[in-house]
């Protein structure tokens, strides 16, 4: 495919990531906007508001500022009238990045990676640019620069992500097909990237897998504790669909936190709390229905849930070395080693990664710190999996009759050379 065709059919796919996210925003809104406001709508503040949402959902912070008047009717204290909202709703986030990840694919399968993600990536950006400069509003802000680069580093990163694992698996004849020629000097290594890469992806898999579960089994579990909370607000239809949409956006959020669960040091809601399978120490939570799923108590058998990331390591060690022994080509102790190492750390950087993009300010006072703490996280995460990598890839390997079989036939040719 000729790279003019490439690079434009990136940039469509920019366009079109960019649009469904926006749409996803200004659809429900305009909805609300009518059934809230009437014929009273300022339909000026729509396109703003959708704007710092849109921002919001890639991770930039919010700081409100609520207006004089509203402190004083509601008494609130003044000190709260202004503070930073930064735990943000990952939906969006996600969304963004699986797109952008399929348009680096197509760019990789039509023999132009480079410049696809790079079109991509700027007509992304200039998209992100224009809303960052035409959605101001006057009580929430957000940073301009991180308005402006939040949004395309996520589609970067995405693109990236899905591009160089096709160029890894079907050839580029470029940059990945000239690391994959200087790794095939050293037959003993050559694989050794790549299995790191997909043992990783297996390991991480298998940790977020059970968090959905864990997130999903504490609303079975504590629906109660949800819909008290949802009757405590006495809000109206309007404003149930409003805040159940908006928890909706925060369940990849819950699950990041889940994640950091399962490892061990768990997170937090607020100032001096903690919630971990070692123990829970809440005080005054804020009234979200959401938060409603976080225990608020503990049990010595939940420390059983950090066997999770040991299986979950141990799966990606059988995994690769089932793959080895199947080709025949099983690495020797060394690359093992580094393929287990590997995969521990990728698995450590990808539970950073969730903690820091989960962690962030609820609100003002002792809500200024929530979520998990990225360095607890990684190194729980990692030494983990790493248990259970190793055990799996450096264990002794019982031979059976088809390494039998083969060792024979090895040690006639070996007669027959004599």
């Amino acid at each position: 495919m000729q790279r003019l065709l490439i690079v434009l059919l990136a940039a469509v796919d920019a366009v079109v990531a960019a649009a469904i996210g926006l749409a996803l925003l200004l659809a429900p809104l305009t909805v609300i906007w009518a059934v809230a406001f009437g014929q009273r709508a300022d339909w000026g503040a729509l396109w703003p508001t959708t704007a710092t949402l849109w921002q919001f959902g890639h991770g930039v912070p919010l700081t409100v500022a609520l207006p004089d008047a509203l402190v004083r009717s509601t008494g609130l204290d003044p000190s709260a009238a202004r503070f930073v909202l930064s735990v943000a709703p990952l939906l969006l986030l996600c969304f963004t990045a699986i797109f952008a990840a399929r348009s680096g694919r197509r760019a990789a399968l039509a023999g132009s990676w480079p410049s696809g993600v790079i079109s991509g990536t700027v007509v992304f950006a200039a998209i992100s640019a224009g809303a960052a400069l035409t959605g101001a509003l006057g009580a929430v802000q957000t940073p301009l620069w991180m308005a402006v680069l939040f949004p395309p580093l996520v589609f970067l990163c995405g693109a990236l992500a899905g591009a160089i694992a096709t160029a890894w698996g079907e050839g580029d004849g470029g940059l990945v097909d000239r690391v994959q020629d200087a790794l095939d000097r050293h037959p003993d290594w050559a694989h050794t990237p790549g299995d790191i890469v997909r043992g990783a992806a297996v390991a991480v898999a298998g940790v977020v897998g059970a968090a959905a579960v864990v997130v999903a089994v504490a609303a079975l579990v504590r629906g109660g504790q949800v819909v008290a909370l949802f009757e405590a607000l006495r809000a109206d239809g309007l404003g149930v669909v409003v805040i159940g949409l908006a928890q909706l956006a925060y369940v990849p959020t819950l699950v990041a936190w889940a994640v950091a669960w399962i490892a061990g040091p768990g997170f937090s809601i607020g100032a001096g709390t903690a919630v971990s399978p070692a123990g829970t120490a809440l005080g005054v939570v804020p009234g979200v229905p959401a938060l409603g799923l976080v225990p608020d108590s503990s049990s010595p058998w939940f420390l059983i849930i950090v066997l999770v990331p040991i299986a979950a390591g141990a799966l990606a060690g059988w995994l690769i070395r089932s793959q080895q022994v199947a080709a025949g080509a099983e690495a020797p102790f060394g690359p093992r080693a580094a393929t287990a190492a590997g995969i521990a750390v990728l698995a450590g950087g990808a539970g950073a990664l969730l903690a820091a993009l989960s962690r962030g300010s609820l609100g003002p006072g002792r809500l200024a710190v929530a979520g998990p703490d990225p360095g607890p996280v990684a190194l729980a995460l990692g030494l983990e999996v790493l248990v259970g990598a190793g055990i799996l890839l450096l264990a002794p390997r019982r031979r059976g009759p088809l390494d039998a079989a083969w060792l024979d036939d090895e040690d006639a040719l070996r007669s027959d050379r004599v």
